[in-house]
């Protein structure tokens, strides 16, 4: 048993995830040197990693997008799918994870970070993807190693099992104790550790993490816990046996130890996938797939490029796939592959065919997008994952600086959308204005950035108009005549409108009591249609809403009237009555409901009040521990920016939903203020 759980299984894939800035990119790096994939260890901060290969990327000196790469390691064949850590690019990540094997969750000793950890680890345990926690930047450490586990632990719903303990050398970590290996080892730097002699103080302390370690073990294993409570020491193939089995069942989450950017830690780390991480078959198992004669594949990434056309990055779970074969995808599309790629980070090179367990790339699927599955049988597959966006939380106005890259414009932001589901569009169908919608502040300068370099068209952006409208309080009765004669047939319509207010949210209503013909019933629907018209700007400025207007009388010429002069007429009678009525003006209402750490939970209240929030109540939010769930009132001219607050109080980690509620009247000075600052933008 213990055998076949460590023999080698056919090509891996691997996410690293983690935290902002906890050192996936350097990790991923470590490990393409060490396996020999790249000649030399490339920096973040120079821009010459293999990983953040983008412009952007280098810019921010982040990962604002996943990078995949191959390596083989002990006669097996690896891809490493480095996620971004930043909240506002964690569609990526959520879009790769279902179809690896395992993920290798990077983090660090900083308490700061737990919550942005826990909403990962969080994915990972929905999804029941196997993962192991690497606590990076080891050689920082400034607290024993029990004490960093138990900050750790109330990110994770299952045991943090240690697998390695440091030893220390006065205030540093020169090296780890394997406790299922029972062996010692040095750290040297670019280099592979080397194995040293356990004793003193540092067996003391290795016997008692390994018994610990072991009565975690034992919880899902009875055999194990005979063996423990008889002091009777397990064969080591049979610990091996079960931290393979816990890991792949969810039950574990083993920690190793390292420094990326000394290298250190990743042989080990690389071992511990090898022996104990699952394969393809596995995988596809746990996606729910049968076992399929046909290829079947999982697209995790759709990309474009400025001059390879479209690529979607896909793990072909089963099967195998040649180039230029038909496939049928889960959404109903259908296209035949045009190159089958290696993905290898931007040194992507051609294969003529692929087999199960490979991490490709396909060319010019044009039907095909993000989150398909997709088959070589005939009919098209069931989806085997579904990752559906969150809702965005920050937007901007954009529009072409030059007006002849309109169209331009609406395609590259198509293209967008296909790469980062996460981005959606929208026309704003008063102003007219596409309104682009993100995770953060980072992220659409990041999709404006793109517009730019990669699809050439320079943009203009402005915070989008607010949804304000305008009522009235008072009930008039108004005459509205248009009167026209140059010649020939004139233009003659008379109307007397009723104008008065609805309840809120009654919208708007029309009705006609005319008697004795005075209008003929065939100009009635002209009357509507221009009264709408008046009510489409009112005397502030907005649109005109809760309104009802009857018609009640008016005259008309047997030669001069028409659609258009009573349409006319309306809407003269609407525009000069309404500044009788005591127009007011009225701004939209959101109820915002806001997640974040509890610790953060007093800064979000001060922040709401301070955007004018009317606070409703808190509670702790289901299902996660050391989380609140805040709900509140506010007005949507105060949400606009809101989330670059909220970011900057939990450390990246607290995010909002809100749903508009009501209009409310807004008087004094604030609406004398929003009057006449969209008079000045007009």
């Amino acid at each position: 048993m213990g055998q076949d759980v460590r023999s080698p299984r056919g090509p891996r894939c691997i996410a690293l995830v983690g935290p902002f800035q906890s050192g996936k990119t350097t990790l991923l790096e470590a490990i393409l040197a060490r396996t020999g994939a790249i000649p030399r260890v490339g920096s973040v901060d120079a821009g010459t990693s293999f990983g953040d290969s983008s412009a952007e990327a280098r810019h921010h000196k982040m990962s604002v997008g996943l990078t995949a790469a191959t390596t083989s390691f002990m006669g097996d064949s690896y891809t490493f799918i480095d996620c971004p850590g930043s909240v506002e690019f964690a569609h990526d990540m959520r879009a790769a994870i279902p179809a690896v094997d395992a993920a290798v969750v990077v983090c660090e000793a900083d308490e700061k970070k737990l919550p942005q950890l826990q909403i990962i680890l969080r994915e990972l345990e929905d999804l029941g993807i196997p993962r192991f926690l690497f606590l990076n930047k080891i050689d920082r450490a400034n607290k024993r190693i029990r004490e960093t586990l138990a900050i750790l632990q109330p990110a994770s719903r299952v045991p943090l099992v240690l697998r390695q303990i440091p030893i220390w050398k006065g205030e540093l970590i020169e090296g780890f104790v394997d406790l299922a290996l029972e062996r010692a080892f040095v750290y040297r730097e670019h280099k592979a550790s080397e194995v040293v002699a356990l004793e003193g103080g540092d067996l003391d302390r290795e016997k008692e993490a390994r018994f610990s370690m072991l009565e975690k073990l034992a919880d899902h294993d009875d055999a194990l816990m005979e063996q423990l409570l008889e002091d009777i020491q397990p064969p080591r193939d049979a610990v091996f046996d079960d931290l393979a089995r816990e890991l792949r069942e969810g039950l574990i989450c083993p920690v190793l130890l390292g420094s990326a950017t000394r290298e250190n830690g990743v042989l080990r780390l690389m071992k511990a996938l090898r022996h104990e991480s699952p394969n393809v078959t596995e995988t596809a198992k746990r996606l729910g797939a049968s076992s399929p004669k046909d290829a079947l594949a999982y697209v995790f990434k759709t990309m474009h490029l400025q001059h390879g056309g479209k690529l979607s990055l896909a793990r072909l779970l089963a099967g195998h796939l040649d180039d230029g074969a038909t496939l049928q995808a889960s959404s109903g599309g259908a296209g035949r592959v045009s190159g089958i790629l290696a993905v290898n980070g931007a040194h992507d090179t051609k294969r003529a065919a692929a087999e199960a367990g490979d991490t490709i790339a396909l060319g010019k699927l044009d039907a095909v997008k993000t989150g398909d599955t997709l088959s070589s049988g005939k009919s098209a597959p069931s989806a085997l994952a579904s990752v559906e966006p969150v809702p965005p939380v920050l937007s901007i106005s954009v529009a072409a600086a030059d007006r002849k890259d309109d169209v331009k414009l609406g395609q590259a932001l198509l293209r967008l959308n296909e790469e980062d589901p996460s981005l959606t569009m929208i026309q704003n169908q008063r102003t007219h204005d596409i309104v682009l919608w993100g995770q953060g502040e980072m992220h659409l300068r990041v999709a404006l950035e793109r517009l730019r370099d990669r699809f050439g068209v320079n943009v203009k952006s402005h915070p989008p108009a607010i949804g304000y409208q305008e009522t009235i309080r008072k009930q008039i009765s108004q005459r509205g005549r248009h009167k026209k004669q140059s010649g020939g047939h004139g233009q003659f319509g008379d109307v007397v409108l009723e104008i008065k207010p609805l309840p809120r949210g009654e919208g708007f209503k029309f009705s006609e009591k005319v008697v004795g013909g005075a209008v003929p019933r065939n100009y009635i629907g002209a009357v509507e249609e221009g009264v709408v018209d008046g009510l489409a700007r009112g005397p502030l400025g907005f649109p005109v809403i809760d309104v009802q207007v009857t018609l009640t009388d008016g005259s008309y010429h047997s030669v001069d009237s028409s659609d258009l002069a009573f349409r006319t007429a309306a809407r003269v009678g609407v525009t000069e009555g309404l500044p009788h009525c005591q127009p007011v003006l009225l701004e939209p209402i959101h109820v915002v409901e806001i997640v974040c750490p509890t610790e953060a939970t007093a800064k979000i209240n001060a922040i709401l009040s301070a955007r004018r929030g009317q606070i409703l109540g808190f509670d702790t939010r289901e299902g996660w521990s050391g989380w609140d769930c805040v709900r509140a009132m506010m007005p949507e001219s105060e949400i606009g920016e809101l989330i670059v607050e909220l970011r900057s109080a939990t450390a990246g980690a607290g995010s909002f939903t809100r749903q508009f509620d009501r209009m409310a009247e807004v008087t004094g000075r604030a609406a004398d203020q929003i009057i006449a600052a969209h008079r000045d933008a007009a």
